[in-house]
């Protein structure tokens, strides 16, 4: 039924949808007029369309599903179903579990990687006592305290062997300092070796694969609008980045296959990237698949990138309740902000009607967003305005399912985590 609402394998449109705001935005109110917002909702078109344009990008290198930017079970299946894509990367332990469950519609996931370290006891006892599961998860470590964690849940012996990767610490230490997320301590490729030498040497354990996310490449737009000194100051320091981290990376590969080797376990995959670093992650030879989620939905984040633009896949609609002046409307709720470093950038994107905008007085608010412009002056109480929030998952938090529009008709509904009654993080 997924598959079928997002039809993901056909009429792929040649024009990016949303292009032309015009067309787009008017199409989604009719399509949903008969409904009170706020809803959120998912155009298949736009949906198709980044799907195809990650699958071209990653170069024939498949692409991991990263969940926490998608929350959405039947838009991981749907995707999982298309040629590129291959198994998930999720954020906590419960999560990985829920999805690779056997028990699950389908079966459930077969290879889901756990993207951070976990330290959720219940859930560890849980996958060191299935054999199924342990087959199907892998935990991610940069520490030999994960190693002592799992032990002291489940000892040795009363378990199958748990499936483990090691994550590189990606990001550039250059003239300016460090620049990227703080994951990791594992920077340099004989730290990477003596834990994977560790791990290969400890009973109840088997090495499968290694990660590096390079934040400042992928996750940092560079083509800030408005901002063209900063644009041109952020491609030098991602060009110089790719380059170290090409050549560490490698290294470190090599240093760790060589030690899984003669351990008799060879590693099965090597995980890189994300939505904004796909082209050139996938040029590095030590990588064996990518990782990307955020490019599926098109979150306005991603329009500060000069390489690519995804389409707004997904968007969210809230209605006109009050009218305090004449250019001014005021929306019920708003206040869906995205994590990361307090900014305006972390607000929702007012995105149709055009000519609106926030008051700096009090912004995308809890109960109410007052808007301003000219807009405003045509909108009526009961009207709705669409946004786009910055972070692709975090929009599902705020809903218990997106509608499907295909063309000028909702034609179904997708339950998110929380539609399913599932609160992660």
């Amino acid at each position: 039924m997924t598959a079928e609402l997002l039809r993901l394998r056909d009429d792929v449109p040649g024009e990016r949808p949303g292009a032309t705001p015009a067309d787009f935005w008017p199409r989604l109110s009719a399509a949903t007029a008969h409904l009170d917002p706020p809803f959120g909702v998912i155009d298949r078109a736009a949906f198709a369309f980044n799907v195809a344009d990650l699958v071209r990008r990653a170069g024939g290198v498949p692409i991991r599903v990263a969940s926490k930017s998608i929350r959405v079970r039947g838009v991981l299946e749907a995707v999982l179903a298309h040629p590129g894509f291959a198994g998930v990367l999720a954020y906590t332990l419960p999560e990985a579990l829920w999805l690779a469950d056997p028990g699950q519609p389908g079966g459930g996931i077969d290879d889901v990687v756990l993207g951070y370290p976990t330290t959720d006891r219940a859930a560890l006892a849980r996958l060191a006592t299935d054999e199924q599961l342990a087959a199907r998860v892998t935990l991610m470590i940069d520490d030999v305290a994960h190693l002592d964690l799992i032990d002291a849940v489940v000892a040795l012996g009363a378990r199958p062997s748990i499936r483990i990767a090691l994550e590189l610490d990606a990001s550039w230490r250059g003239p300016l300092g460090h620049l990227g997320v703080r994951r990791s301590p594992l920077h340099e490729p004989a730290q990477l070796a003596a834990l994977a030498r560790t791990v290969v040497e400890r009973p109840g354990f088997t090495l499968v694969g290694v990660m590096a996310y390079e934040a400042q490449i992928a996750g940092l737009g560079d083509a800030p609008p408005g901002r063209p000194l900063r644009g041109a100051l952020v491609r030098g320091i991602q060009r110089r980045s790719r380059a170290e981290l090409a050549d560490r990376r490698g290294r470190a590969i090599d240093a760790v296959r060589a030690v899984a080797d003669s351990a008799g376990t060879p590693l099965r995959f090597v995980n890189g990237g994300g939505t904004g670093s796909l082209e050139s992650t996938a040029a590095d030879p030590s990588v064996t698949e990518l990782a990307a989620g955020s490019g599926l939905l098109g979150p306005h984040l991603f329009d500060t990138y000069r390489g690519f633009t995804p389409a707004p896949a997904a968007a969210f609609a809230l209605p006109v309740v009050r009218r305090p002046a004449d250019d001014i409307v005021t929306l019920l709720g708003g206040g869906w902000i995205a994590s990361g470093p307090p900014g305006t950038d972390r607000l929702p994107q007012v995105v149709w009607p055009a000519g609106l905008r926030m008051l700096g007085t009090e912004a995308a608010g809890e109960v109410q967003t007052p808007l301003r412009g000219p807009a405003a002056r045509a909108l009526q109480v009961g009207d709705r305005v669409w946004l786009r929030h910055t972070k692709a998952g975090e929009l599902a938090e705020h809903l218990d399912a997106y509608l499907v529009v295909d063309g000028d008709r909702v034609t179904g509904e997708l339950p998110t985590y929380r539609g399913e009654g599932k609160v992660f993080l």
